[in-house]
């Protein structure tokens, strides 16, 4: 069995890098180029998958209107009343799950799932699995 050409958990710290990069985008709506330049000169990147980082933090923010209306259909809620991380936090699955075929769905799903309970609200991650699953259902 060949070797995966990076690191799991190297993956894994993109992942949250990116989704503390792209709530920052999101609330402050400064340049994305600054802020991944602030990521990368002023956070503890030392375990991160540099080049995943930088490819969603650029490509998520330019999918935006496909990525949301990709998984609209499944809220139970508008756009506007998610709570940002777990938007964000869908955003990055949603664009996992479109954009990275080699990734198998269910570590986009789990991934999410992570994320949601160490950064989301008590229960988000419930929601987040739930959305992400349709999705992967639908996409399969």
């Amino acid at each position: 069995m060949k070797q995966p050409k990076f690191s799991p958990k190297a993956r894994s710290a993109a992942r949250q890098r990116v989704l503390q990069a792209l709530y920052q985008w999101q609330l402050t709506q400064q340049d994305i180029q600054l802020i991944n330049t602030q990521f990368l000169e002023e956070q503890e990147m030392g375990k991160v998958d540099i080049p995943y980082f930088k490819k969603l933090l650029h490509d998520i923010p330019q999918q935006l209107e496909q990525l949301d209306s990709a998984f609209s259909p499944f809220l139970d809620r508008s756009l506007t009343q998610l709570d940002p991380v777990e938007l964000t936090i869908l955003r990055i699955g949603c664009y996992e799950l479109t954009y990275c075929p080699n990734i198998p769905f269910k570590v986009v799903i789990n991934e999410a799932v992570e994320l949601a309970k160490k950064f989301g609200a008590e229960k988000s991650h419930k929601y987040i699995n739930g959305i992400l699953d349709k999705l992967a259902k639908q996409k399969t």
